[in-house]
């Protein structure tokens, strides 16, 4: 970790706690500050604010209240889920006071470089392959950010022999002042979130903070399959490297079938291990990082040939008597699930969809359910898949959980078929989160399996 003092006596105020804002507390008081920690939870319901309590840093819980900005703070780490319109973020912003996320404290102290992965669809599965591939190399990547390990935690321990591989989202790109990737990889920018910016363009100036410190020895890496991505290259002063599906690029591309990079064949697309053409792009992003990092082909083919997905992302669980299953609960809107039902036979899938009703019809899914075996649909949005099943005539029965599905979608099943999970629908209706709803498909394949061998 950099021995830095600029947070040395200052007083710094933690707005949110969750992981990253309990990692951004300690590094903070580790780095000298006086830090004060305000989370909307109760106190008695808020173990991560107590051990804080116990180790001297200050702490208010249970509201946010404003006159706290009354005192002489320095700077804000805001938790990234938190919205700029929120009454104390504004008063903050209005008192000039930088408001930063715990990424930024990431940078500032990390010795290792950093490879930052953000985008609307693929960040999870791209800043994964990239990991792998980086590790099978020796070059020793340690994941960090969105993923679920706080950036700055892991950038304590890391050396300048390690790189930060740092799944970034448009909510912690946000706050960056001097934030700089050795490279960053943009997978694609689609509307989403715009409850949160306001505006697509909003959204996409968040994520294009990516980039903001990047010199020409650092490299962008665009997806050329979208228009936007050409506009945006020339607003950088970074070395952009395109990847595409669509066209020969300088940089990494599909053609004939094989994954490329300026002019060599790396490895056949059929032997990615994860099906879906928004995989093979996933591929690319990394194959482009990879081949950037000095990293052989065969060490690229071989790891990426084997990749088994990420959980609940498109995540191949086995075969039970021939049949497969994939969980890909993570699959929480439309666009997701025509990207898994891209890598399977229609004729041979029994797809299991449906879960919170946000009052969406379903029609832009009709063409890609066409020739589905059979769906098997749940939760409050039911009445509405049920009308897509109907339209693209495809055999549908209704249950009442995940579990229940799984277990119908078994018996449906013959040899050579795949189950799968991929929702099209956030899961708050039945469960806490998608991680739940997943694991309760991944308990049932175990279960199913089990009775298979007894």
């Amino acid at each position: 970790m950099k021995k830095i003092t600029q947070f040395e006596n200052q007083k710094v105020l933690v707005l949110g706690l969750a992981r990253s804002g309990e990692a951004a507390a300690r590094l903070l008081s580790q780095l000298g500050a006086i830090v004060t920690v305000n989370d909307s939870k109760p106190f008695d319901e808020n173990p991560m604010a107590q051990s804080l309590l116990e180790e001297g840093i200050k702490v208010i819980c249970g509201h946010h209240p404003l006159e706290l900005l009354d005192e002489n703070f320095a700077l804000m780490i805001k938790n990234p889920g938190i919205r700029y319109d929120n009454p104390m973020v504004k008063k903050a912003l209005e008192k000039g006071l930088p408001v930063l996320t715990e990424v930024e404290l990431a940078y500032l102290i990390s010795e290792a470089p950093i490879i930052g992965i953000t985008g609307s669809n693929g960040k999870t599965t791209t800043t994964t392959m990239i990991a792998n591939v980086l590790n099978a190399a020796g070059k020793h990547a340690l994941l960090s950010g969105n993923i679920g390990f706080p950036a700055s935690e892991v950038a304590k321990t890391a050396t300048e022999e390690d790189s930060l591989v740092m799944e970034l989202s448009s909510f912690q790109l946000m706050g960056v002042q001097k934030f700089h990737p050795r490279m960053a990889v943009i997978t694609n920018l689609m509307p989403t979130h715009i409850d949160y910016h306001g505006s697509f363009e909003d959204y996409v100036a968040a994520k294009w903070h990516i980039q903001d410190q990047m010199t020409i020895n650092d490299y962008l890496i665009l997806n050329a399959n979208q228009e936007l991505s050409e506009t945006l290259s020339q607003k950088t002063q970074a070395t952009v490297v395109f990847f595409s599906t669509q066209k020969k690029v300088d940089g990494a591309y599909l053609e004939n079938g094989f994954l490329c990079f300026r002019g060599e064949k790396i490895m056949e697309a059929s032997h990615l291990g994860v099906p879906g053409s928004h995989n093979i792009e996933n591929a690319l992003a990394t194959i482009a990082v990879a081949k950037l990092s000095g990293i052989s082909n065969s060490i690229i083919a071989a790891t990426l040939g084997v990749f088994g997905g990420v959980k609940h992302r498109l995540q191949k669980l086995g075969s039970i008597n021939g049949v497969l299953f994939y969980n890909d609960s993570k699959s929480t809107n439309i666009l997701a699930t025509q990207k898994a039902l891209s890598g399977f036979d229609n004729s041979k899938v029994i797809l299991i969809a449906g879960g919170l009703d946000r009052g969406n019809e379903f029609d832009e899914l009709v063409d890609d359910i066409k020739g589905l075996k059979q769906m098997i649909i749940i939760g409050e949005s039911a009445p509405r898949v049920k009308k897509a099943a109907l339209k693209a005539g495809v055999p549908y029965c209704i249950a009442s959980d995940v579990k229940e599905a799984t277990i119908r979608a078994f018996d449906l099943a013959d040899e050579g078929d795949v189950v799968l999970l991929s929702p099209a629908n956030a899961s708050w209706d039945m469960y806490p989160n998608f991680e739940v709803r997943g694991d309760e498909f991944i308990s049932t394949f175990e279960t199913l399996k089990g009775a298979q061998h007894d």
